[in-house]
């Protein structure tokens, strides 16, 4: 299965989430990337596939969890770099700068990662998604300073554009002690 493409439901209730993975599941083609409890109750579900087929799943997960849902989101041609970060798995040697945007929100969240990853020559480090952060997610990326600061306000804007953001931080030459509490 071709995997260019993400989508995401957010919802106020767990039990929800658990038949809104299920109504996604049984939609269309997609694979689970992440279906769990976050914190504050909520629940997510993260699937991936091709464009279409994970329309078609977001579509019925919504319909499905009609009165929990908080957030939805598709992502067409998802940049690659979101996988490793989501999964715990990219691997960061040396911070140059590092860019720090942080939300109210997962799905926001996810949204500004990848436009941050599309928008300068950055690398994403770490998607973390509301566990033990209060209901809150946040990104780290490190590039050039320039890049670091693009890939954030492009984030950011993504973000204060549904009201989500808490902060947004660039940190030039950060010290390597920063690293090893990222990862």
């Amino acid at each position: 299965m071709q995997k260019n493409s993400i989508g995401l439901i957010e919802l106020s209730s767990i039990a929800a989430g658990f038949l809104v993975a299920d109504a996604m599941l049984k939609a269309a083609e997609v694979e689970i990337v992440l279906s769990r409890s976050i914190c504050s109750g909520k629940y997510m579900v993260l699937v991936g596939g091709d464009v279409a087929a994970v329309t078609a799943s977001v579509e019925a997960g919504t319909t499905a969890g009609e009165g929990s849902v908080i957030d939805t989101f598709v992502i067409p041609n998802v940049h690659p770099s979101l996988f490793p970060a989501l999964g715990g798995s990219a691997t960061v040697t040396t911070l140059e700068s590092l860019g720090i945007i942080e939300s109210f929100s997962v799905a926001t969240m996810i949204e500004a990662a990848d436009a941050a990853a599309k928008a300068a020559n950055v690398q994403i480090i770490e998607l973390r998604l509301a566990m033990a952060l209060g209901g809150k997610a946040f990104v780290t990326l490190t590039g050039d300073v320039a890049a670091a600061q693009a890939a954030v306000d492009a984030g950011a804007a993504v973000v204060a554009a549904k009201g989500m953001l808490v902060n947004k931080v660039v940190i030039p030459a950060p010290r390597r002690e920063l690293l090893t509490e990222i990862v």
